[in-house]
């Protein structure tokens, strides 16, 4: 149930023109989101150390840290900038100390000036719409983003939490390279229409939070001990009654872990790879440690009754509580169950 590949054939999956390797890097925590941030120091050494574990997306965003994030990735990477793809987004940034979303033509592209000037390139490689505006049509802010593309500042375009019927119509305006939606186990909402969606269009589908934010990990046992900023507060699946029926699935979990002969973590994502080979998870850490265990999984090949047995063990039959608080939900334009 497991094969173990060796280093010189490190799986290589597809981004449009990009091979990158099937597991990327998602920049946000080192910055953003999950409670008081590490320091410059561990940031830095965590980035480098992915570069030399042969990751070659990184994936950032304006939102993350508003514009901290960029800013570091571009001066610990700018360097390197020949050996990875760099992935970033806009229209959703920091204003006043308070995200806000804004999906104009003009907004997106002072967006990517500064994102361009804090990340210390002449280009992005895969630039996404963070969130679509509704209040905008995508075909507007699409269109937008499409003549950063003629104008050499973007090589190409991606979007985020949108459902699959919005990136039919933003593809009509521009091609679209990559649609980034949450998607693991415990998050199957792609299944219902977005996965099929991105296969028949040739869109690569950047998979975030693929480890449940932590959850199928394994080692976030007390959530009681998030710190005050950190955005699993206000998520309903965190709360204390959810997140103790939720502990409940990991039990049968932890078992199958251990028969293949991998980590809980390594697990999911392992299971991600053969949902699709047009998948890219980018899963997120502050630790070197949990990145090199993160990376381990592109050593695991799943058999189809393994996969089927997780099917049945964690899905969106089986766990407690929404995604998103209400608020959030009409944010985001993905499917719902």
């Amino acid at each position: 149930m497991t094969n173990t590949t060796s280093p010189t054939s490190t799986p290589k999956r597809r981004i449009g023109p990009f091979n990158v390797t099937a597991i990327g890097l998602g920049c946000m925590n080192l910055s953003h989101a999950y409670g008081v941030p590490p320091s410059a120091d561990v940031a830095e050494a965590l980035l480098l150390a992915a570069l030399d574990l042969g990751v070659d997306y990184f994936d950032t965003a304006a939102l993350y840290g508003f514009g901290a994030n960029e800013e570091l990735v571009g001066r610990v990477l700018s360097p390197h900038r020949s050996r990875f793809m760099l992935g970033s987004k806009g229209g959703m940034t920091g204003v006043d100390g308070k995200r806000v979303i804004d999906g104009r033509p003009e907004t997106l592209k002072r967006n990517c000036e500064d994102s361009l000037r804090r990340l210390r390139t002449d280009v992005i490689d895969l630039y996404y719409l963070h969130r679509w505006d509704k209040r905008v049509p995508i075909e507007d802010s699409v269109g937008a983003m499409a003549d950063l593309v003629r104008e050499g500042k973007v090589r190409t375009l991606g979007l985020s939490e949108v459902s699959a019927d919005t990136l039919r119509r933003a593809h009509a305006v521009h091609p679209i390279t990559a649609l980034q939606n949450e998607y693991s186990l415990w998050t199957r909402n792609p299944e219902i229409a977005s996965l099929d969606a991105c296969r028949s269009l040739g869109v690569a589908f950047v998979a975030f939070s693929p480890l449940g934010r932590g959850f199928l990990s394994g080692k976030l046992r007390d959530v009681s001990s998030f710190e005050p900023k950190d955005i699993r507060r206000t998520m309903p699946r965190f709360e204390p009654s959810h997140y103790a029926a939720n502990l409940k699935l990991l039990d049968a979990y932890a078992s199958v872990a251990q028969e293949v002969g991998c980590t809980q973590a390594q697990l999911a994502l392992a299971w991600l790879l053969a949902k699709g080979e047009h998948i890219v998870p980018i899963p997120g850490t502050t630790s070197v440690a949990h990145l090199r265990e993160d990376m381990a999984a592109l050593r695991v090949s799943l058999d189809a009754d393994i996969v089927d047995r997780l099917d049945t063990l964690i899905n969106q039959n089986r766990v407690s509580g929404s995604r998103y608080n209400a608020a959030t939900q009409t944010e985001i334009d993905t499917e719902e169950f």
